[in-house]
Order: C-alpha cells, then sequence, then structure tokens
C-alpha cells in the first residue's frame, strides 16, 4: 500500500510538472534556492515555517547514518531512505512551481492554486 502511495505521488508530481503552460522541471530546479531564500526571510508567503522544517528534517533523515530501519537490512533499509526521498523532491517539485508562479505576479490562494 506504501508503494502505491509513492507511485501516486510521483505521478501527480510528473503530471504537474508536464501540464502545458505550468514552469517546467528546469524551471523548478532553478527555483529551489531562490524559494527557500524567501521563505526564511518570510518574503514568500506560500511556505510556512513548519513545511519548512519538515523538508529539513527530511535531508536530515536521508544524510543521517542513524535510520528508523538499519541500512544493512538490504532491500527493507534503503527503501525507507528512498520514499522519504521522494517525498522531498516531490514536495519541492510542487513548491517551487507554486513559487514560479507567485514570482511571476500569480498569488497562491489557500488551496495552493494561482490567481492572476
Amino acid at each position: 500500500m506504501v508503494k502505491a502511495g509513492r507511485a501516486a505521488a510521483t505521478w501527480r508530481a510528473y503530471r504537474e510538472v508536464s501540464k502545458p503552460g505550468s514552469p517546467g522541471l528546469g524551471a523548478r530546479i532553478r527555483a529551489v534556492p531562490r524559494m527557500l531564500r524567501a521563505a526564511i526571510k518570510g518574503d514568500y508567503p506560500g511556505m510556512t515555517k513548519g513545511k519548512l522544517a519538515m523538508l529539513g528534517m527530511a535531508v536530515a533523515y536521508i544524510v543521517s547514518p542513524i535510520d528508523v530501519v538499519p541500512d544493512f537490512l538490504l532491500g527493507i533499509g534503503v527503501v525507507d531512505d528512498f520514499g522519504v526521498f521522494l517525498w522531498l523532491a516531490t514536495a519541492l517539485l510542487g513548491e517551487s512551481g507554486q513559487f514560479v508562479d507567485w514570482e511571476h505576479g500569480g498569488r497562491p490562494t489557500h488551496a495552493g492554486k494561482v490567481r492572476r
């Protein structure tokens, strides 16, 4: 069931990136550092401190040598890290797309849609 959820999240991220008129993958990746700086400074209202904290915890979990499921349990130990990485990549791609729209004059609404 967890694998199906991860696959669905990946598919949603792909559909979002490939939608006509939405920022492409390259634009989203280049926007991540700008988005993080703007969010930390409080200039970008689309990302809360809670979301920033979750992204930071995901990065810390991936690079940390301490895991919930140890990596020496082959198959299972790497899957949890990959799941967190997949969530992080999906979250960053989605948020950065909204940020690029926001930068270009649109303002995110409460549902994450951009109002022009």
